[in-house]
């Protein structure tokens, strides 16, 4: 296919996609430093002797992603092309650590994290990243075989298998969850024959269904999920109060730093329900405007995608799609479990909720989308220089 340069994808005159994923990804990050340190402080003046406990880690983190940010936004996308089988290694290593007692930190009853002298790693995150850029790499290489013929789109998905099963193991339905549906999307993005998609969405669905009975606390949430009030001082507890919180935002929230739920009835009120301890400070003003920026950063991150892929610049234009998803499926689902949609998971807001390991990676694609566009960019300047000589 003949490469095609274009300009950097554009939404309003002289705004283009690179300012709005900026506008949007800023605004969440100022959004989360605030509301960390509003849901957190109670918890922390209790558990540490220190209100703003929380807050200086949030803050230590948040200036370690952006160096790692800097950092990935002067690497050329063909290092992550070349490296991405090495990644995965590292990837499947790490899972596999995360699991080796002694060497996996357990907390609320999951080996997720690794510990680092006071600070904490978790490989489930890491993990996101480096599948998703061994699965962009692979689609460059077998662009044909995927679009055309059933093992294309069966070999991507028993590499997905085996990061699930040992993200399964910690347990980590979540992670999992968020990776498979990325790269389903991946897929059809490229060109899966419709018929075969739905045969592996379906495959997909029943494995997933199998996954919730296999194991009783998941079975528990998902029925807790679907009538909360039934066992609001039980397994429906969080999500109770969780509802709770949003009824009190009402229209316009009841100001910031006077919710009432994150006083020790909202538990993980900083992490995981973040956006819960938000509705009821800002209500559902509040919320729409959470909404419109995950909306205005992912539309971003598709724009540069496109016009990465009218380029003819595949794996640039891959990486960009599943970014792009894997951002608004895990905002989704934490939307969704905060609003009650969705059964209880342990996924973070992005850039908004307290997490370390999240938010460095967070940054890390966002570096990663900001380098797609830019070499779109020198791409687009450089084709510009051939046709005019």
């Amino acid at each position: 296919m003949k490469a095609i340069a274009l300009p950097a994808a554009t939404f309003f005159e002289g705004v283009t996609s690179r300012h709005l994923l900026l506008l949007s990804a800023g605004a969440l990050a100022c959004l989360g430093l605030v509301m960390v340190a509003s849901a957190s402080m109670g918890v922390a003046e209790t558990q540490y002797g220190d209100a703003f406990f929380f807050l200086k880690r949030h803050l230590f983190y948040l200036c370690l992603g952006l160096v790692a940010a800097a950092v990935v936004l002067r690497v050329p996308l063909d290092f992550w092309q070349r490296r991405s089988g090495l990644l995965l290694g590292v990837a499947f290593v790490l899972l596999v650590l995360v699991l080796v007692p002694g060497i996996g930190r357990r907390i609320n009853g999951s080996m997720r994290w690794i510990g680092l002298g006071p600070l904490t790693f978790q490989p489930s995150e890491f993990a996101k990243l480096a599948v998703l850029a061994y699965i962009s790499a692979y689609l460059v290489r077998r662009q044909d075989e995927v679009r055309s013929q059933l093992s294309g789109f069966l070999k991507p998905m028993l590499v997905v298998g085996m990061a699930v099963l040992l993200l399964l193991l910690e347990p980590d339905f979540g992670a999992s969850m968020v990776i498979v549906a990325s790269v389903l999307a991946m897929l059809f993005l490229a060109g899966t024959p419709l018929l075969q998609f739905i045969a592996l969405i379906s495959f997909v669905l029943v494995m997933g269904a199998l996954a919730l009975v296999m194991e009783p606390y998941r079975m528990k949430r998902l029925l807790s999920f679907t009538d909360p009030w039934a066992n609001q001082f039980d397994s429906g507890y969080q999500l109770a109060q969780s509802l709770i919180a949003f009824g009190r935002g009402e229209w316009f929230g009841v100001g910031l730093g006077h919710s009432v739920q994150k006083l020790f009835y909202l538990p993980e009120a900083h992490t995981d329900f973040v956006f819960a301890v938000y509705a009821e400070e800002f209500g559902l003003a509040g919320v729409l405007l959470v909404l419109a920026l995950f909306w205005m950063l992912v539309r971003s991150g598709l724009a540069i995608g496109r016009v990465a892929e009218a380029g003819g610049r595949y794996f640039a234009a891959y990486s960009a799609y599943g970014l792009s998803c894997l951002i608004g499926v895990q905002a989704l689902v934490n939307l969704g479990v905060n609003m009650g949609l969705f059964p209880t998971k342990g996924l973070t807001l992005p850039l908004v909720s307290y997490g370390g390991t999240s938010l460095l990676v967070m940054f890390a694609m966002l570096a990663l989308l900001l380098r797609i566009d830019s070499e779109n960019t020198a791409f687009a300047a450089a084709a510009g220089g051939r046709r005019a000589r």
